[in-house]
């Protein structure tokens, strides 16, 4: 990071000890949604801590590609093998109906970015044939990596849940734009270890915006939170945005406070 960019990050860091003073205005209570039985929370098991983790796979079924490219708003068997095939391997793409809507298109793209192909949330030739043969999400090291954590590629745009060093969950983040907004604070999320905080439910309001189902992990300015808004490239203002469908359920799989948050890779915009 530049010293420009630290300069601003410094800015966004004393917003964040403005917003902690702040009331933060929380929302009705909402009846939590069931994590889906595939990414349900396991029971709760003493951990061990991580020491050379990399990798994680599961056994799935083979994936069959379809006789042509599978976009969104496309219905139909094949689409249902698709949904089938991204939650088998970790990725939410929603209720599997064959309806090819925004939560396959996240998973899609995930799944794309996992995979180093094009991201154009398509069903295409060349995603058709990772899926058959996908490569493992690749943890970095760090110090101090736990069993039970949850990483965020700011290269890649993916959040990574691992319980107990199997991953639970991958799904598709918008993380901080690197646009300059306000009195001339960078938009950026921080690459560093934390643990989560406080987890708030339904729709909090803080000084730059609405959040929903919120878990915090820097302070009360820095969430992994859902928004309507999560498109394909790094949007927020530095908080990591995951589709509402998953922020529907995502804190139900996660301890808080004290789950290891670890964030890292070069930002999408500084490329």
């Amino acid at each position: 990071m530049t010293r420009t960019h630290r300069r601003k990050l410094a800015t966004i860091g004393a917003a964040a000890l403005t917003a902690a003073a702040i009331a933060v205005a929380v929302g009705p209570a909402e009846t939590a949604s069931a994590a889906p039985a595939a990414f349900a929370k396991s029971a709760a098991t003493a951990a061990p801590a991580a020491k050379t983790i990399t990798t994680t796979s599961t056994a799935t079924a083979a994936y069959t590609a379809p006789a042509r490219a599978l976009a969104p708003g496309m219905t139909g068997a094949a689409v249902k093998a698709l949904q089938e095939r991204l939650s088998a391997l970790k990725y939410y793409p929603g209720k599997i109906d064959g309806q090819f809507g925004p939560d396959t298109q996240a998973a899609l793209w995930a799944f794309q970015e996992i995979n180093g192909i094009k991201v154009t949330g398509v069903d295409d030739a060349a995603t058709a044939k990772a899926l058959a043969h996908p490569r493992t999400y690749k943890s970095p090291a760090y110090a101090g990596k736990r069993a039970t954590r949850i990483e965020v590629s700011q290269a890649l745009e993916v959040l990574v849940l691992f319980d107990n060093n199997q991953i639970k969950l991958i799904s598709h983040v918008s993380s901080g734009g690197g646009y300059f907004y306000g009195g001339g604070a960078q938009a950026v999320t921080p690459n560093g270890t934390y643990n989560t905080i406080v987890y708030m439910p339904g729709w909090v309001t803080v000084p730059l915006g609405a959040m929903y189902n919120p878990v915090f992990f820097i302070g009360t300015l820095f969430a992994i939170h859902g928004d309507t808004y999560v498109p394909e490239g790094p949007a927020s203002h530095g908080c990591i945005r995951i589709p509402m469908d998953v922020a529907a359920f995502f804190h139900t799989l996660v301890k808080t406070p004290g789950t290891q948050v670890h964030v890292y890779g070069k930002p999408q915009w500084e490329k």
